[in-house]
Order: C-alpha cells, then structure tokens, then sequence
C-alpha cells in the first residue's frame, strides 16, 4: 500500500423521515489508534460500531468524530412523553390512596420535569429508532472512508517530503566521508607536532607516546559511524517502498539516525566534519518529525 498519513479531515450527511445528521471526522498523529466519540444523548448504542468500523480502517491515530443532530421544522415543539406521563399518573394516585389527599391535576402533572419535552423529531419506537441509528452508522462509515482517502492523500506529499529528506542525509554523509578519510592521519600529524618538542625533552617515551596518538587517533575514526548512516539511509528507502505501515519502524530509525549523527560530532576533530554534523543532526531532526505523521 502507498504511505499513509495519520492526519486528515472528512464529512459525510445523512437524513431519514426529516431527521437530518452530520458526521465529522478528523485524525492527528497518535501512538495507536484512540477513538473519541462525540454525540447528543441517546446515541451511546452506535458505539460499538463506530469502533469497528475504525478498526477495520485505521491502524494508528487520534481520530475524533462528531455526530450533529438536526431536527425537522414540523418537529420543533412541545409533546407529551407517554411513560413519564403514565408515570406520575400512578404516583399521584398512590400518594393520594396513602394519604387522602386530592389527586394530583393535570396541569400540576404536565408541570413535572420530562412529563412535557422538546419534540426532536427522535422515533418513539424501537424499530424506527434502530432504522435511524443504522442510516447514522451508514454514514459515519461514509465519513470514515472519506477519511481514508485524506489519509492517503497526506501520504503522498509526506512520501515525497521524506525521499527528500533521505536524500539530504545521503548527501551530508557523503561530505562527511570525504572529510574524515583524512582525519586520523591529520590527527596524528597534529598531535606530533605538538608533542615533539616532550620527545626533544626525553620527558616522554617514544614509544608510549606512540600508543597515545594511535589510541587518539582510533577514537577520532568515524568510519563505523558513517557506515551505518549509510545502511540507514538505504533501509529508509527500503521502507518507503514497502506495502507496509511502516510509522514505528521510521521513528525508530530516525533514533539510530541521530544516535550515529551524534556520535559522529563527540569523535571529530575538524571544524568542517562538525558542521556537517550538526547538519545532519538538523536534516535528521526534520526527518523524524514527518516520520510521526506517517501510519
């Protein structure tokens, strides 16, 4: 598959009997895939398949989607809830036989909290309702697979942002070799010079300091160091062509990446290799960035 980004937005509507709804989706980066669900009370029965239809399509990120409710005109005013008027009818008729009192009247019934609610157009009964939560679900599955192809859309132009990145940090390898076939020889002519005049003295060995300069000399070598930058950047493209999600497996390349760029700066003795380390250091930074929005 080609790469996919964790970033994207989509929308999808539906309605059903006058009801109108609208999802919206959006996704960042994220560790796994963490699914936030924002929608009007009553709808907690979606959920379940909301999650699997995430699931089927999405391997990494933080997705939020948001359900909108949108009620007919015709459905835009006062009704009566049958049970919770039922429900106080049986109170108050209770409560009168318990104590003698008069019954409750109606217009003291219709006065209680949820006996009288705002009419929203949502079906009374079972089977409507499911159909409405089904069209809803449909929907979201729309809006998610909008979001796919945003995905996808993203990971095209990071594809691109990352081969060149790549590439930037093949190019600063190479210019760090070439700077440092030279440096263990001029380290050593460096160090010579400056402890010629101990060795005019007789205050040091000849010998020992022998050891010293090729000991000084191997710690400066970063020829390893370059080596496996180079492997990295081959195994980089290797990734970038795979059918693979392959998010995980870029940042923690980027961590070897900056390990070696790191090590390559402790060990040089050039002023020039160091620049370039600290270039690389930049490139690789920049590089590990993109390679968080990658799935």
């Amino acid at each position: 598959m080609a790469l996919v980004s964790m970033t994207g937005f989509a929308e999808a509507q539906g309605s059903r009997e006058g009801v109108r709804w609208r999802w919206e989706a959006k996704s960042v980066n994220g560790r796994g895939l963490d699914l936030r669900l924002r929608m009007p009370p009553g709808f907690d029965s979606i959920e379940p398949a909301a999650r699997m239809l995430a699931s089927e399509r999405f391997r990494r990120g933080s997705i939020q989607a948001t359900l909108t409710m949108e009620a007919p005109e015709s459905a835009r005013g006062l009704r009566v809830d049958p049970a919770a008027l039922a429900s106080a009818v049986r109170i108050a008729k209770e409560v009168a036989a318990e104590t003698g009192l008069a019954a409750a009247r109606i217009d003291g019934l219709l006065a209680l909290k949820g006996v009288v609610v705002q009419d929203d157009g949502t079906p009374t009964d079972d089977a409507a309702r499911a159909k409405r939560d089904a069209g809803i679900v449909e929907s979201l599955a729309a809006a998610f697979d909008s979001l796919c192809r945003a995905r996808k859309s993203e990971g095209a132009k990071l594809a691109a942002l990352l081969a060149a990145q790549i590439a930037q940090i093949e190019r600063l390898t190479g210019d760090a070799s070439a700077l440092a076939a030279s440096q263990p020889e001029a380290l050593r002519d460096k160090l010579a010079a400056q402890l010629g005049e101990l060795l005019e003295s007789g205050m040091v060995a000849e010998d020992r300091l022998a050891q010293e300069v090729a000991l000084l000399a191997l710690r400066g070598d970063v020829r390893e160091e370059l080596d496996r930058l180079r492997a990295h950047v081959q195994e980089a493209r290797v990734l970038l062509a795979s059918n693979e999600a392959i998010g995980r497996k870029l940042d923690f390349l980027a961590q070897e990446f900056n390990r070696e760029a790191n090590t390559l700066c402790s060990k040089s003795a050039d002023i020039a290799l160091t620049r370039i380390g600290l270039a690389l250091k930049a490139a690789i930074d920049q590089f590990r960035e993109q390679a968080q929005n990658v799935e």
